[in-house]
């Protein structure tokens, strides 16, 4: 495949998962926290097999089998039960933010586990991406220790979970990248995660999904933005500009925040922008420190 067309494919991803925070509130409004994450799954599911394919368990690494099921589907189940159990839209738009501290944690990760080299600008840029989250958590108050604590105190499951996810999905990156042996499993995983789902929501109090026209729609683009956001991903980056991907990537907080005010309609203060662009900016520094010559 050409590389610019590759790396074209690769940025619909960040477009893409630039709408998940928003669809994911939505589907969740219309089916519940567990009912709609594990419909979204089970569609992108189904997406992923027409579009990808399916690829047998004996041709996967026994060890990226095991431990990447694991903490895959304990990642995708942190991300979409924190954003649906938010207690509204705006604290869905923050929990999002929070998930988005993963390039950084992986970064981490990788000079701690797989011992990757990097120069000084990983303190300013792990720095950078914690006050980011301080400030974006810290309201209109920005740098407020007690609002920070009252906000996450207001829900800490969807906190809990959200932060949880981060460092899951650190492990995940971490882990893959030396055991994957270039293979995908981006199709077992996602079947993994909708049958963890819907046990989960057969043990709640949820009822039974009420499919209407909006929550349809919304579902469809939810399973869409998943699933394909994902296999685009996989292709820009096996063919395509690795380092135009990654770079545009770090900037999928801003994106994620500009669309998810838009569709939630939900206005977000300059603290929060702020906040935002040192996530970004933060996690941009970790990568370039991983990057540049020491």
């Amino acid at each position: 495949m050409n590389s610019n067309k590759a790396t074209l494919i690769g940025l619909t991803a960040v477009f893409l998962w630039s709408l998940i925070v928003a669809l994911i509130k939505e589907v969740s409004h219309y089916f519940g926290p567990i009912g709609g994450a594990a419909l979204i799954y089970s569609c992108a599911s189904i997406i992923l097999l027409f579009s990808f394919g399916w690829t047998h368990l004996k041709e996967f690494p026994l060890k990226y089998l095991i431990w990447g099921s694991l903490l895959f589907v304990a990642y995708e189940i942190c991300l979409a039960l924190s954003i649906g159990y938010s207690s509204n839209n705006r604290q869905a738009i923050e929990i999002g933010m929070v998930n988005y501290l993963w390039p950084t944690a992986t970064i981490l990760f990788s000079i701690i586990f797989n011992r990757q080299k990097a120069n000084f600008l990983i303190f300013p840029g792990i720095c950078l991406s914690v006050a980011g989250i301080c400030l974006v958590l810290g309201g209109e108050a920005g740098f407020s220790f007690k609002t920070m604590l009252s906000n996450i105190q207001a829900n800490p499951l969807s906190y809990g979970l959200a932060l949880t996810g981060v460092f899951l999905w650190a492990a995940y990156c971490t882990l893959t990248a030396r055991a994957a042996n270039g293979k995908n499993g981006i199709t077992l995983f996602f079947i993994w995660v909708s049958i963890v789902l819907w046990t989960q929501w057969i043990f709640s109090a949820e009822p039974i999904p009420n499919f209407e026209l909006n929550s349809s729609i919304y579902l469809v683009l939810a399973a869409f933005a998943m699933g394909i956001g994902y296999g685009a991903w996989n292709i820009g980056i096996m063919h395509g500009n690795v380092t135009v991907l990654a770079t545009a990537s770090y900037f999928i907080p801003v994106f994620s925040s500009v669309v998810s005010a838009l569709i939630l309609s939900t206005q977000l203060t300059f603290s929060f922008w702020k906040g935002a662009l040192m996530v970004c900016f933060g996690s941009l520094l970790c990568w370039m420190a991983t990057k540049a010559k020491s």
